[in-house]
Formats: structure tokens, sequence, C-alpha cells
């Protein structure tokens, strides 16, 4: 099989961003969590708005999710470390489309500012793998603590009896947790706390804009 030169995996790569970003969301490779989950038999406006807004969230950290392993790929220095971030963008990539799946059930819309979300997200990955496999992997690690602390908060701030929401949700933080345990097993090296608080004031900052954009 001939090795995939840069030029190969950066067109590779703008093929994944323009999936990710204008195209349907495709079907998932594992079955959706909630799908025999039925939703309230009534919701007021004010809690299907809030449970749209967390589900925007949801997707919008998806899409980083497949931009940030996307850059770490590009520039991984072993090809075991690349395969292992392309397997767990493929598992990041059953969230994606579970999330757009709930917000079309809530009749709402992704963020409108996902390119630039994807963009800062890709450019964080490269940046990291840059430095090398274990600081790009401690920030897989760090990425994916701080994506599962969220998750848990949003299970507790869902509305009452959107269960539904909370099934995907609850399926999305074991994941994380998971694939933030096997980027530590793989080497990776934990973040220093500076950097750690920096990721969290950006995470923040994020989720602010998109629960309502």
């Amino acid at each position: 099989m001939r090795q995939l030169s840069l030029i190969d995996r950066l067109i590779e790569q703008a093929d994944i961003a323009l999936r990710t970003l204008a195209a349907p969301a495709p079907e998932p490779g594992t079955i959706n969590p909630s799908v025999d989950v039925d939703d309230p038999a009534q919701w007021t406006a004010s809690a299907r708005r809030h449970a749209a807004g967390l589900m925007r969230i949801n997707h919008t950290g998806e899409v980083c999710a497949q931009a940030l392993y996307s850059g770490q790929s590009v520039f991984a220095r072993s090809e075991e470390i690349r395969s292992h971030l392309l397997h767990a963008a493929a598992e990041e990539g059953d969230h994606l489309s579970w999330c757009a799946q709930r917000l079309d059930e809530l009749h709402d819309r992704p963020s409108r500012l996902n390119p630039v979300w994807y963009v800062g997200a890709f450019t964080l990955g490269a940046c990291a793998a840059a430095l090398g496999d274990e600081i790009s992997l401690g920030f897989v690690y760090e990425t994916e603590r701080q994506v599962e602390s969220h998750l848990n908060e949003h299970m507790d701030s869902l509305p009452e009896g959107d269960e539904k929401s909370r099934a995907i949700v609850r399926q999305m933080a074991e994941d994380e947790a998971r694939h933030g345990q096997e980027a530590l097993a793989k080497g990776g090296r934990r973040m220093p706390p500076g950097i750690q608080q920096a990721m969290t004031m950006a995470a923040d900052f994020m989720k602010l804009i998109v629960y309502r954009y």
C-alpha cells in the first residue's frame, strides 16, 4: 500500500472537513442509544429550547472532536498513534450523528459557527501533534476529561423527562472517558495546570455562544 504524503493527508482531511460541516450526518456505525426511548408526552417551549441548546453544544463538541483528531493524525509521529487517533475519530463520528439526529427531533439546528470551531480545533490538534505524540495524546486525555465533565453536567441540566437526550449524553460520557484513558495508556503526558485552565476557559466561552448560536 502506498505511503500517504503530507499533501495526500491534507487532501484527505479537507474531505473530512467538508463531510463534517456540509454533508448530512451519516448513518452511525453503532445504534443510537436513544432509539427505543420516547420523548415526553408534553413539552414546554422553554424546555425544548433548553434541551436543543445543550444538544447543540454537544454537536459542536463532536465537530471539534473530528477536527482535533484530524489535525493530530496529519502530524502524528508514528503510524500506530495515527491509526489510534483515526479509530477514535470514527467512534466520535457516531456521537456526531446521534447529536445531529437529536437536534432534528427537537426541531432545531447545529451552531452556525461550526466552521470557525472546526478550524480552531484542527489548528490546536495540529500544533499538539507537532510537539510530539506524548503531548498530542496528553491533549486528547485532557480534552476528553473535560468533555466527560460537561456531559455529566448536561445530564443534570437536561429538562425533566428528556430521557431521550440523556441516553445519548450518558453513552457519550462513557465513550469519552474510555478515549481519555486509552490516550494515557498509549503514552499521553498530562497537561500542566495552566494549560488545563486555558482549555477550560476556551470551552466555557464556546459553550456560552453555541447554546444560542
